[in-house]
């Protein structure tokens, strides 16, 4: 394994490469509608780059599905905080994909400005790193006039929501293209079921019931030798300035579906409630472990939210829809079911293909359309089913109704603010008995 290059040393390799496609391209991929003159390899001039900022198993898992439903790509630059990261990253894709994976040492980027390197040296950039950086890194991708994808949530506070919302229009005006990562978009039997709903089938959706309830994600214990600041960035999940909890993480798929079934109308106000339950170790850091939130529109319909991270209780991670001639559910990555309202199966959808999964498709289109010259532009969606998330959030934590507008307005930001460096003192630290302080509702004050 080659050393990886240090953040504070960047050799950035100086080629600018834009994808030109020919807006005239009919239909859908064509490899041959681009002009990679640049690529990794002068002959291969259809080879599109890509770029990984964040080498845990999402981002390594978004370069997989990249990879795989677009055989004409590689992997040319990756970024992560720690180089440990890079390394297992780069391992396990260069075993399955091969030489397609051809990150040298020049384009290993470790440290917390590393997201520059990558931006410089690709064609693509996938973004899945801690999630309070997704908006500002998407935003500076938009800006070199990259293509790029964003992984769920698009931002953790407000503030992050007007940047990616800042990226989004951006992308629209310079033709780059913006990938949400809400995957089940891409899953292709909702996508039938959607266009059912929508076509009538269950009547007018009256409410909607969203579960996503699991065990923990990723308890990370803390070593010794690591600084305050390393742990919470090696244990992100759990610390609110960089996740913004478990409704923007996890509940953003389910409201995401929501939206969508709903034309993406956005709700009035949220409340809810949650707190800590079962959970109570420092691994846990400043998260709640279960989380309840119920978004007002202003006709009277509803979304019910619930999502809990607990060990040896009930888990389920559904969508059901009521209508009033029926309803529909979803069921992760399981086949769409419409009933009558007595419970009568009127349709089912089929299973998906073997080897396909929404996250290899929402990838592989997303490349179709790079190449056909009309690159999806999606920050729009993100930005609006990660903003509920973090209404329903900012709702829990401050135990109060919040208008939609009223959280908008507040443009609430998650301390530190300004440029974050592994010497930055973290905005939060535990007690004498090593557990981290948590919001209160009634009393916490987020804006």
């Amino acid at each position: 394994m080659n050393p990886i290059q240090s953040s504070d040393s960047h050799t950035f390799i100086n080629r600018r490469h834009f994808l030109k496609s020919s807006a005239a391209v009919a239909g859908t991929a064509m490899l041959g509608s681009l002009d990679l003159s640049r690529s990794v390899h002068a002959a291969e001039s259809n080879v599109i780059r890509l770029g990984l900022i964040g080498c845990g198993g999402r981002g390594s898992g978004a370069a997989s599905d990249a990879l795989t439903g677009d055989p004409n790509t590689k992997l040319c630059a990756v970024a992560d905080v720690f180089p440990d990261k890079i390394e297992s990253a780069l391992k396990g894709l260069s075993k399955k994909y091969g030489d397609r994976v051809q990150v040298d040492a020049s384009r290993q980027f470790s440290g917390l400005d590393g997201y520059r390197g990558v931006i410089e040296n690709c064609d693509v950039v996938m973004i899945a790193c801690a999630s309070r950086f997704h908006a500002p890194y998407g935003l500076a991708a938009v800006k070199a006039k990259k293509h790029v994808f964003v992984e769920k949530p698009a931002a953790v506070d407000v503030a992050g929501i007007y940047t990616i919302l800042e990226a989004d229009e951006l992308s629209k005006k310079n033709g780059t293209g913006f990938l949400a990562g809400v995957t089940y978009r891409y899953h292709l039997g909702r996508r039938e079921a959607i266009k059912r709903i929508h076509g009538g089938e269950i009547g007018d959706i009256l409410a909607i019931q969203c579960d996503y309830l699991r065990t923990p994600y990723r308890l990370i214990e803390r070593d010794p030798a690591w600084s305050e600041m390393e742990y919470q960035f090696r244990n992100w999940y759990h610390f609110t300035w960089l996740s913004g909890d478990d409704v923007p993480q996890s509940l953003i798929h389910n409201l995401d579906s929501a939206f969508w079934a709903l034309h993406d109308e956005l709700p009035e106000a949220a409340y809810g409630m949650g707190g800590r339950s079962t959970h109570f170790q420092a691994s846990m850091g400043t998260s709640f472990d279960h989380h309840h939130v119920t978004y007002e529109y202003a006709d009277g319909r509803s979304i019910y939210g619930s999502c809990r991270t607990a060990a040896g209780c009930f888990g389920s991670n559904k969508d059901i829809f009521h209508g009033t001639k029926g309803r529909c559910k979803f069921s992760a990555f399981q086949p769409p079911v419409i009933t009558d309202l007595k419970g009568n199966v009127v349709w089912k959808a089929d299973a998906l293909p073997p080897g396909n999964t929404p996250y290899i498709q929402e990838h592989k289109e997303f490349l179709e359309s790079i190449r056909a010259g009309k690159p999806f532009q999606r920050g729009k969606i993100l930005a609006d089913s990660t903003m509920g998330t973090v209404l329903g959030q900012m709702a829990i934590y401050n135990g109060q109704r919040i208008a939609w507008k009223d959280a908008m307005n507040s443009k609430f930001a998650f301390p530190p603010q300004g440029e974050i460096s592994m010497k930055t003192e973290p905005p939060v630290k535990p007690g004498a008995d090593g557990i981290y302080p948590v919001a209160i509702p009634g009393t916490t004050k987020l804006y």
